[in-house]
């Protein structure tokens, strides 16, 4: 059980002001949590690899494939302000 004077001692080191219902509420939750953790360290992990994720990732993505696409003067046709063959945004100097 985590006792008042050690949520006292975290919260100094964080800089945070708890007043005493907080104290007791944060000593009863961190307490919960170790309590999480200690559930978890009886866990037999022998053979398991550690991850960073439980799930694969995937690439959701197209392949980055080279296809044809809108001409350059088609693209900046429309284009409020051009500048050197690109579309020209406040502050680049156009």
């Amino acid at each position: 059980m985590i006792d008042r004077d050690a949520v006292l001692h975290v919260a100094a080191l964080a800089r945070l002001e708890l007043n005493s219902e907080e104290v007791e509420r944060m000593a009863a939750e961190l307490s919960a949590v170790l309590g999480h953790i200690e559930k978890i360290s009886e866990l037999d992990l022998e053979g398991v690899e550690p991850t960073s994720r439980v799930v694969e990732l995937e690439n959701v993505l197209r392949p980055d494939i080279p296809q044809p696409s809108l001409p350059v003067e088609v693209a900046l046709a429309q284009a409020p302000a051009v500048s050197g063959g690109g579309f020209s945004v406040p502050g680049s100097g156009a």
